[in-house]
């Protein structure tokens, strides 16, 4: 194994080991006990992925979407989920950032 996967291997298990991470599973879990909220969030999570990737943005899109999906939006444990999630992907994007930038690469 070459010094790279060993790190690499490292790396993951600090991902792992995270608060970050822990905390985006737990609220996934917790997500999961409420089958058809959780059907309401991924759809509001496709869609606003997809909003955001169309190259068709607008605050206005945004905003209709949020207010379609705002029964659903409004619940706690909702709010503790994306709130997780979203700590857990700004970690990552950190992290994926933090390596691009320091690796020269034409």
């Amino acid at each position: 194994m070459s010094g790279i996967d060993k790190e690499v291997k490292l790396l993951i298990e600090a991902i792992l080991h995270s608060g970050e991470y822990a905390g985006y599973i737990n609220e996934k879990e917790r997500l999961k006990q409420m089958p058809e909220v959780k059907e309401r969030v991924d759809e509001f999570r496709r869609r606003n992925f997809e909003l955001q990737n169309s190259g068709n943005y607008s605050f206005d899109k945004a905003d209709q979407l949020e207010r379609e999906f705002s029964d659903v939006l409004k619940l706690p444990e909702v709010s503790a989920f994306l709130d997780a999630e979203l700590a857990f992907c700004r970690m990552m994007q950190e992290m994926n950032s933090t390596i691009a930038d320091a690796i020269v690469f034409e």
